[in-house]
């Protein structure tokens, strides 16, 4: 067991650091689930030390309540980096294959012919997009869909996160080879530019992916700044860590935010029932919207 010394300023540390007394975990749970929603049990409080503790090391500060008083001077400046610590980050190329096997099979192609007959714009949200494989991803069925049917459509995906690190990975494009397992062979070579040099292990997106991509910081439970409205949102593996008045919220707002009949994809963990009338549920954690 690590011994652990009051220094006389209120950090309580241990061999590997300062440690995360109560009083400190209680206000950063305060703070987590007002700014960003998420709930924060007591057993994750040595998850939050732990993952915090290079924070406090980058900020050159003595320990966790003087981190807790930089929250309160200014929370807007640490809230990004505070939420990309205390989330899990797991995402990958192509997952939940069945979701874009129905935009390829069904909406898409239903899209791009009402669209093509009567004007309009395609647009798709990808709702904590993390380090951008998700967009990637919708983006390369997209671009494949425009191909095979010859339109010339106004066509954009919207990726958001809160996270400053996962948003400057999605802005690079560029992953190590290992990562792209669920892009198939046909698709690696069509969509994908192998790294050379420093890069070599690596590949980058093709620029006609990041044509179809915007990638802009968002945080979920503050203003949306998007004027337009969605055929489909991608808010996948992100609610499960909301609470449910949050959860209610933010579903309510994801209506509003989309077309008629428009689509909501969750993960395969999450669920709307009982948090929603706005939504029916036509098949694997995929919701169209009520008219």
């Amino acid at each position: 067991m690590n011994a652990l010394v009051n220094n006389g300023d209120g950090v309580v540390a241990g061999a590997n650091g300062p440690s995360l007394g109560e009083a400190e975990f209680a206000f950063l749970r305060e703070f987590v689930l007002q700014h960003c929603g998420i709930s924060l049990g007591d057993h994750k409080r040595q998850l939050v030390q732990g993952r915090l503790l290079r924070r406090l090391r980058a900020l050159n500060l003595s320990g966790f309540a003087a981190y807790c008083e930089l929250l309160r001077r200014d929370p807007e400046a640490e809230l990004g980096e505070l939420a990309s610590c205390i989330s899990t980050n797991v995402t990958s190329f192509f997952r939940e294959m069945h979701h874009y096997d129905m935009l390829v099979e069904e909406l898409l192609p239903r899209w791009l012919d009402e669209k093509k007959k009567n004007g309009g714009r395609l647009r798709i949200w990808s709702a904590g997009c993390s380090t951008g494989e998700e967009p990637y991803a919708l983006a390369m069925v997209l671009a494949e869909a425009l191909e095979r049917t010859g339109a010339t459509l106004d066509a954009k995906i919207l990726a958001t996160d809160l996270s400053p690190q996962a948003l400057e990975a999605a802005r690079k494009g560029v992953y190590p080879v290992d990562r792209l397992g669920g892009v198939d062979d046909t698709r690696r070579r069509r969509w994908f530019l192998r790294g050379e040099g420093a890069y070599d292990g690596y590949a980058c997106v093709h620029p006609r992916l990041r044509e179809l991509v915007t990638i802009q910081p968002l945080n979920l439970l503050h203003d949306w700044p998007m004027q337009g409205k969605f055929d489909a949102i991608f808010c996948r593996n992100v609610v499960i860590y909301f609470d449910k008045p949050t959860k209610q919220r933010l579903f309510a707002r994801y209506a509003g935010m989309l077309e008629s009949r428009g689509y909501l994809f969750l993960g395969h963990s999450e669920s709307m029932y009982g948090l929603s009338d706005d939504f029916d549920l036509i098949g694997r954690t995929v919701y169209r919207k009520r008219t």
